[in-house]
């Protein structure tokens, strides 16, 4: 809104910061942090009320998870709302690719939120029927692919290679669709521990708000050898937004955690950065730099599989933190060396760029 407002009436001076993706995405980050911030009490308060019991805890989990009992849930509602009021002041609301990213943002909230609410209303922390969920998952994320393809090409661009691209043709639509909705679903895998996904979200969001604006540059892109994609640089205020947001939620998601994200964030946080990757045309960089969400999503996969054609477990308890969990590690040991993996993942992922 301000960025159209500057435009329509050619600000001069300080006014006219607002014409700049960089200034923006500073302001966005702020904006969203304090929002985060000064609603959080009332939020976290308002929850506990409505909810009663809190999240349910699962009794098979780790025991040390029985005394977060109720521990309100749904604070992906903060995240959102913080993001999405940042959002509107500073993002050029005329571009397809901020439109496909709220698109996702809001609608896997939504589908979190329905899942949440399921889980709270009738404590059990089962939630919707993993198909339906899948099913709206991939209705939402099959619009915005459709969005973000009608600005782009439909390559595959290969990171560490200058030009090398894998013509995907029609297939690039289902492809852009499993990439927001895996991405969606491992960040909501791996947020089982108090700021475990709050904090490698804001790392990649980070990462792709440097990745997005200089794809968005043809200068910088040309003299990196990365695809230029026209409009991409505008997400990366939408990066800083979720940075902003997302701090501002770890200041209460911090051990012991006075809310959870629930569904209604990690999923709408995943897709989102799913949707950026796509946006940006850096999807397989997104598998790198989230290459933490990628771990925890495929240990849960190999536990299923295995103990269906076995009977026998891989890990002590998936998805992977909680194997750490059973094998001795404090929560926050777990939390922490989880993270400091995230930052190598993303400095790997930074690399990407000049290696081409």
């Amino acid at each position: 809104m301000l960025y159209l407002i500057a435009e329509w009436f050619h600000f001069e001076g300080l006014l006219n910061l607002l014409r700049y993706q960089s200034f923006r995405s500073g302001a966005a980050l702020m904006t969203a942090l304090f929002i985060g911030l000064l609603i959080g009490p009332k939020f976290i308060s308002m929850l506990r009320v409505r909810q009663g019991k809190g999240q349910p805890i699962r009794e098979d989990g780790p025991q040390s998870h029985l005394a977060k009992r109720g521990t309100p849930t749904m604070g992906g509602l903060m995240i959102l709302t913080a993001l999405v009021l940042s959002m509107l002041l500073f993002m050029d609301m005329s571009n397809p690719f901020v439109w496909a990213c709220v698109a996702v943002t809001i609608g896997f909230g939504a589908i979190g939120f329905m899942d949440d609410y399921d889980k709270v209303s009738k404590s059990s922390h089962k939630g919707l029927s993993s198909k339906i969920r899948l099913v709206l998952e991939f209705v939402v994320a099959g619009i915005a692919a459709w969005l973000i393809v009608s600005q782009l090409n439909t390559n595959l661009y290969v990171p560490f290679l200058s030009g090398r691209y894998i013509p995907l043709g029609p297939l690039y639509y289902v492809f852009a669709a499993f990439v927001i909705v895996g991405a969606g679903n491992a960040v909501n895998l791996t947020d089982g521990l108090d700021g475990l996904a709050t904090m490698p979200v804001i790392i990649a969001a980070g990462t792709f708000a440097i990745i997005c604006y200089l794809a968005g540059r043809h200068d910088y892109a040309a003299y990196l050898g990365i695809p230029h994609v026209p409009g991409a640089g505008e997400l990366a205020i939408f990066c800083a937004g979720i940075m902003g947001a997302g701090l501002a939620f770890l200041w209460f998601n911090a051990p012991p955690a006075a809310v959870f994200m629930g569904d209604t964030g990690s999923l709408a946080l995943g897709g989102a950065l799913g949707a950026i990757a796509v946006s940006a045309h850096h999807e397989i960089v997104l598998a790198v730099v989230g290459g933490l969400f990628v771990l925890e999503a495929v240990s849960v996969i190999v536990q299923v599989f295995w103990f269906k054609r076995t009977g026998r477990r891989v890990f002590r308890m998936a998805p992977i933190h909680h194997h750490f969990e059973q094998k001795g590690w404090k929560e926050s040991t777990v939390v922490i060396r989880f993270w400091i993996i995230s930052i190598v993942l993303a400095v790997i992922g930074l690399s990407t760029l000049k290696l081409r």
